[in-house]
């Protein structure tokens, strides 16, 4: 199975409507053959699904659920952007930003959640470079923010 809707589907998940933008910026930007998403959050409806600092407030499996709800985000961003996920070639770069708390090292385990996710439903495509970094808060109370760059076919 090789497309990305018969992935979400098969997975149990549905992909949201794009997120609206929570400030002065484009939900991403195509150059040439490359789509820059802007950051997500883990968010449903345009509600906080997740809310408080991993390591205090979340354990590191819901911060890694977050981050696979912030990827998804992500996904409806590319779809929205490009028209159909099926133009993906493949995600080049993640960054992944954990609100941890005070001494938390575990920020990669948490930013596998996006990875995985990308994975499962790109494929090896989806397999990417990434940062995972930890941050003392972040927009609306958020424990993950997940962005991504992704190639397109040409």
């Amino acid at each position: 199975m090789s497309d990305p809707y018969e992935r979400i589907e098969a997975s149990g998940m549905e992909l949201p409507a794009c997120p609206r933008p929570a400030g002065s910026y484009a939900p991403g930007k195509v150059l040439g053959d490359l789509v820059f998403a802007s950051g997500q959050t883990p968010t449903r409806d345009g509600v906080p699904a997740y809310r408080g600092r991993v390591g205090t407030d979340l354990s590191v499996e819901e911060g890694y659920a977050a981050a696979r709800l912030a990827a998804l985000n992500c996904l409806a961003e590319l779809e929205a952007v490009c028209g159909d996920l099926r133009r993906v070639d493949g995600i080049l770069k993640v960054n992944g930003y954990v609100a941890a708390s005070e001494g938390f090292e575990e920020q990669p385990a948490v930013i596998d959640g996006a990875s995985d996710l990308l994975r499962d439903i790109v494929g090896d495509p989806g397999i990417h470079a990434r940062t995972a970094i930890g941050v003392q808060s972040l927009q609306g109370g958020a424990p993950v923010e997940v962005e991504l760059i992704a190639s397109l076919k040409s």
